[in-house]
């Protein structure tokens, strides 16, 4: 019998995971299939119940799901549990559901490749306060940047996920407009904005100089956000389609112990976007 795991997200039909995961399985040698689920948005719960009473094995859990695969689960994984987010989530028959966050290192390993430098001492912009912003907090602290500002359309909410952050006095929540005096090396888009073809509603001084670009999204062309920064002077720019590799192999090493290379991954699916 071959084993089941699946993404669940609302949207999913743009998910490149069922493509990544496949050739993860090929070059392993793992028998498995992997699909992509569209959950209702009120009907996450049920779909998971119903995912693992056919037999599935584990799940990816993408927009806007993260925060309620956490609260879900019976288990948190360290990553998971500092984050308040999971988007990796399997089924032990004595814990139920065990979740575990693989964003941030996902995300980490992919802006130093991209970027080819280290994060120590980088003054980050993040944008957005919800679960891909969660689960990246934690993995962009441990490079130890010279500070972080989290900027969010609601004001409390970024605050409220700056103060969660103890013994990073230089973790800050700010608004999108309440940016004034502030200047950054990177800046990282973690809002969906992009699968809609907005843009988060920065001041675009904040692309001037030498500030390196990176959305967790992706698509066959740059994405809305990318090409703004671009048009602002953003020196360097890359989307989410490393990070998305990444995370996904050190979920598939969760399921099934075994790492995949993700370099020639990450090809292929460049090649297949692009065609």
């Amino acid at each position: 019998m071959t084993d089941t795991y699946a993404v669940m997200g609302n949207p999913i039909g743009h998910s490149k995971s069922p493509s990544i995961h496949a050739h993860f399985a090929e070059q392993l040698g793992e028998r498995l299939t992997y699909d992509a689920i569209l959950v209702e948005l009120d009907g996450f719960q049920e779909a998971v119940r119903t995912f693992r009473a056919r037999g599935g094995l584990g799940l990816s859990v993408t927009v806007p799901f993260k925060e309620s695969a956490c609260a879900l689960a019976r288990r948190l994984r360290p990553r998971a549990a500092t984050a308040g987010a999971a988007n990796t989530l399997w089924f032990d028959n004595g814990d139920g559901v065990v979740a575990d966050n693989t964003d941030g290192l996902g995300l980490t390993t992919d802006l130093v490749r991209a970027f080819g430098t280290e994060i120590r001492g980088a003054r980050i912009l993040m944008l957005g306060a919800g679960g891909a912003a969660r689960g990246a907090l934690g993995a962009l602290l441990d490079q130890e940047p010279d500070s972080l500002v989290i900027a969010n359309r609601t004001v409390a909410k970024a605050e409220s996920l700056a103060g969660l952050i103890d013994g990073h006095p230089e973790v800050l929540g700010r608004g999108f407009d309440d940016l004034e005096g502030f200047e950054f090396d990177i800046v990282i888009n973690a809002t969906s904005a992009s699968l809609s073809g907005d843009v988060p509603p920065i001041a675009p001084r904040i692309m001037t100089g030498n500030v390196w670009v990176y959305d967790m999204m992706y698509g066959p062309t740059p994405t809305a956000f990318l090409a703004w920064a671009e048009r602002n002077g953003a020196r360097r720019l890359a989307d989410g389609l490393g990070m998305l590799v990444e995370q996904a192999a050190e979920a598939f090493f969760l399921w099934r112990g075994a790492r995949p290379e993700t370099l020639p991954v990450l090809r292929r699916l460049r090649d297949e976007i692009s065609r």
